[in-house]
């Protein structure tokens, strides 16, 4: 699929499984556009077909140039803030970054400005491209890795309807307390709020549906490296089902890991997804920071 931004259009050539197919179906059923989005395109009249207004009824042929108005101008957001960002990736449509240890993905209340999306936003106005930063999943402030960030509406609610029905799989690294009995194995427990702290998390009966998968890496001594994919997004999830089951992560006391010079050991090794327009399988690896980087000689 050829696509090429010019000026605020995505002109994408039509592809041969886009061939039969109306602009109409395109936005409706083959993306699932926001109706909003659709709406304002419909009432503009802002959609090209061959540099000329198009007919979203009209079947697409193999090579049709369409323009679509992905880049329209807007706030960032968030207030830029100039900090350690470092970039895995990034295309018009999207940009995926590693994060640092230390920093929340986005603010917690309207006098925060050191977060990873302040750092995006000054990022990106650094660069000339005046688009919100927005967030497809977070991380914890002590959790390090890969955070996808789309730059325009529709990139946004595809990633964002692909997290919900998990299709974003995210793998992790960590390091815990003592030995698993198992070697990989499928952690299925509700999580909830504890009332009684503001900010834990535990096992609930009442709580959210929450899945985690493991696998022991290595064993070294008392602790064990482990990789861990998600099929649930629950704030913790990790830390609380690790915890739960008498293994908490390595430096994380607030679930009863041990106090670890080097932090909280825990980080966001990889996304994998396909691409939201151009429907390309993509793997971003994020390497582990200069402060975690012990975790893999444990």
């Amino acid at each position: 699929m050829l696509i090429q931004k010019i000026g605020n259009y995505c002109k994408i050539d039509a592809p041969s499984n886009w061939e039969g197919l109306t602009i109409e179906e395109i936005l409706k059923e083959k993306w699932m556009a926001p109706k909003k989005l659709v709406h304002t395109w419909r009432m503009e009249n802002s959609i090209l077909l061959n540099n000329e207004k198009a007919n979203w009824k009209v079947p697409l042929q193999i090579g049709d140039s369409i323009f679509f108005p992905f880049f329209i101008e807007e706030d960032y957001g968030f207030i830029p803030t100039v900090g350690r960002l470092q970039i895995l990736f990034e295309d018009d449509h999207l940009l995926v970054v590693n994060k640092p240890t230390g920093v929340d993905t986005h603010p917690s209340h309207e006098n925060q400005h050191d977060t990873l999306s302040n750092f995006v936003a000054s990022y990106f106005e650094s660069q000339g491209v005046k688009c919100r930063a927005h967030p497809i999943h977070r991380l914890d402030r002590d959790t390090s890795g890969a955070v996808i960030f789309a730059k325009h509406h529709l990139s946004q609610a595809i990633l964002d309807r692909m997290l919900q029905h998990k299709h974003i799989k995210r793998t992790y690294l960590a390091i815990v307390n003592g030995q698993l009995q198992k070697n990989h194995d499928t952690i299925s427990k509700p999580i909830g709020k504890d009332r009684h702290h503001p900010t834990r998390r535990r096992v609930s009966p009442n709580g959210q549906t929450a899945v985690t998968h493991y696998t022991v890496v290595k064993n070294i001594n008392n602790l064990s490296l482990l990789e861990l994919s998600l099929e649930t997004g629950r704030t913790h999830q990790i830390r609380v089902h690790l915890s739960h089951l008498g293994y908490p992560i390595l430096g994380d006391t607030l679930y009863g890991g041990t106090k670890d010079p080097n932090g909280q050991a825990l980080h966001a090794k990889s996304v994998q997804f396909v691409h939201p327009i151009s429907e390309e399988p993509f793997t971003i690896l994020a390497p582990l920071p200069k402060e975690k980087r012990w975790m893999l000689f444990a």
